[in-house]
Formats: C-alpha cells, sequence, structure tokens
C-alpha cells in the first residue's frame, strides 16, 4: 500500500508539474516606443508567464536578398535596442522570454513564398539572413532569453536551402544555449526537415476547424481530431514537445474556416465566435503531455487603446475572449 501511495504521489506532482510548466504566452507587439512597468501590467493581470518579442527584419520583394535590419528608420521595438529594452521590461514582472525575429515582405506579401530565382541570390540571401538571425542569437544569449526562434513562416527558403538550415542552427548553437525553435506555417509543418535538431516543433497554428458562422465549442473541438492527430503522430516520431508559437482566432465570423486571414475586410464582428474556438484550442491540447503551451497573436503595448468589442482583428484585448485565456492561464499556474 505504501507503495502504491508514493507511486500515485509521483505521478500527481509530475502532472502537477506539467501544468505548471506550460508556455502560457502572449505575442508582444514591437511599437514605436519604448515599454513601461504599465504597459507590462495587463500581461501579468492575464497570468501570461511567457511573452514573445519580434524584432523585424524588411525585404524588398519576395525575390530580393537583402534584409534590412537594426536601422534607425525602423519603430524602437523592432531593433536590437528596443527588443532588449522590451525584455528587460518584461523581466522585471518574472516574464520568460521567446526572441523571435521576423521579416516583413513590402506590401505584406507572405514570407513563406520568398525565393530566389539564381544561385547567387540565394548566397546573398542566406548571407544576409544569418546576419539578421545571429544578431538575435547573441542578443538572446545576452540576456539568457529561455527560448530562440530560428525563423518564422519561411517555407520555400527552408525547402530550397535545407543544408543552409543545418548549418545556421549549428553556428546559433555556438551562440545561443538555451531552447530553439521555428515557426512552421500550420501548413508547412510537416515538410519542416530539421526538427530533430530543436528543442520544440513550433506551429503557427491556424489550422482551419469549422466552417459555421458562429462555431460552438464543440464544433472545433471536432474540427481539430484530424488536425491533432498528425501534430501529435509528428511529436512521437521526432521525439520533440509541440510549440504553438503562434495560435488566436479574429473575432468575426466564420473566425474557424480560415484563421490564417488578416485582411481587414473580412467578416462581421462575432465576439462569442473567437471565444468559442478559442476554448477549443485550450480544451484539445493543454492537457498533452506532448503540448508544450503557446503564445497568444497577438498583444499590443498600449493595452486600453487596444482591440475593443468594435475590433475584428486578432488581438483579444478588451474583448471577452480576454477573459477565457485569462482563466485559462491562471488555471495551469496555481
Amino acid at each position: 500500500m505504501k507503495i502504491f501511495k508514493c507511486l500515485f504521489l509521483v505521478v500527481f506532482l509530475s502532472s502537477c508539474v506539467g501544468q505548471e510548466n506550460k508556455i502560457n504566452g502572449v505575442s508582444f507587439v514591437a511599437a514605436p516606443d519604448a515599454v513601461t512597468s504599465s504597459n507590462v501590467k495587463p500581461v501579468v493581470a492575464i497570468h501570461a508567464n511567457y511573452a514573445t518579442v519580434m524584432p523585424f527584419g524588411f525585404i524588398r520583394n519576395l525575390e530580393h536578398p537583402d534584409i534590412i535590419h537594426n536601422t534607425e528608420r525602423q519603430w524602437f521595438g523592432e531593433t536590437r535596442d528596443g527588443t532588449k529594452q522590451y525584455i528587460e521590461e518584461l523581466r522585471k514582472a518574472s516574464i520568460k522570454i521567446m526572441i523571435k525575429p521576423q521579416i516583413w515582405v513590402w506590401r505584406g506579401e507572405f514570407t513563406g513564398n520568398i525565393k530566389m530565382t539564381s544561385e547567387e541570390s540565394w548566397k546573398n540571401l542566406e548571407a544576409s539572413y544569418t546576419s539578421f538571425i545571429m544578431e538575435y542569437a547573441e542578443l538572446a544569449n545576452e540576456v539568457n532569453a529561455e527560448l530562440f526562434c530560428i525563423g518564422t513562416e519561411l517555407e520555400l527558403f527552408v525547402k530550397h536551402r535545407p543544408q543552409y538550415w543545418t548549418k545556421l542552427i549549428k553556428n546559433i548553437k555556438t551562440k545561443y544555449k538555451g531552447k530553439l525553435t521555428y515557426a512552421a506555417n500550420w501548413n508547412e509543418y510537416e515538410k519542416t526537415p530539421f526538427w530533430g535538431q530543436l528543442d520544440y516543433i513550433g506551429i503557427d497554428a491556424y489550422f482551419p476547424v469549422s466552417d459555421k458562422k458562429t462555431p460552438s465549442v464543440e464544433d472545433c473541438i471536432n474540427g481539430w481530431q484530424k488536425h491533432k492527430k498528425i501534430i501529435a503522430g509528428l511529436s512521437d516520431k521526432v521525439k520533440k514537445p509541440v510549440l504553438f508559437a503562434e495560435f488566436g482566432y479574429r473575432s468575426v465570423d466564420y473566425t474557424g474556416k480560415e484563421p490564417w486571414r488578416y485582411d481587414r475586410n473580412i467578416g462581421e464582428v462575432n465576439l462569442q465566435a473567437q471565444v468559442n474556438a478559442t476554448k477549443a484550442l485550450f480544451d484539445v491540447f493543454w492537457n498533452e503531455d506532448w503540448f508544450a503551451g503557446g503564445f497568444v497573436w497577438k498583444w499590443f503595448i498600449k493595452h486600453d487603446k487596444s482591440g475593443g468589442k468594435d475590433n475584428r482583428m486578432f488581438t483579444p484585448q478588451n474583448k471577452p475572449v480576454e477573459n477565457t485565456i485569462k482563466e485559462h492561464y491562471k488555471s495551469f499556474n496555481e
């Protein structure tokens, strides 16, 4: 009986540790301004224990190899100094950090379609991307960031230059000793070749889960099942936990149909649809041992001026779903 009780206690404590260790994160959006404690308090208020900080590099078009980064023309939060200042302020509130450098293509074209037209251009892109990513890998090591994301939604770059990415990961590990991930788009992650070199399978989780105007929680849970099976299978195959590097839904009709869309002229405001889809995602994944957690997309630094009940974009701020996230994160931090 004593042995049974001891085993039960070990299992119980292990499950508690697993819950406490979930990454309950927000994607902390870069802004023109420095961050103050008042900008961080709303993050603490929803019981988030992690924040993604996102410096940016800019590229002229999908076939252009030069990434412009860390310049005076950028917003403060997009630069190295801004990234460091954001991290320092978040650290004061005991928020853990993932640094996630991202690329923006002029006119908002999808980064997954970045593809060079010559070997010379590929070589130039590789050199430029290495400069960009290593700058922030070194910063991640300097500030002891818990996580570093080596790229976001770069499907064709990864597909056509796999040897470069293998070498890049090795180079990053010479500068940064923390945990690594890559943010693969929801329809890309199965083809990403280097999960074995990283610590987490990172997915931007904009999977289609329902065609209904206002899907119920159950509708979305059912819609997740085919995706969950594949995600869990990959986790088991490569022996790595899964991290949703981004997750979230717009507060619009049919939010579960094409969750990746961000154009402003889509759908009417539907706050309940956003709540239901978010609840379903939490219910499907957060209790799984192979699931590490995730970062809600997206969280602006000026909380009182962000989101709201007339807002149709992703942010949960000042919408009913903010409380949904708050209560869920709280339950995994107790």
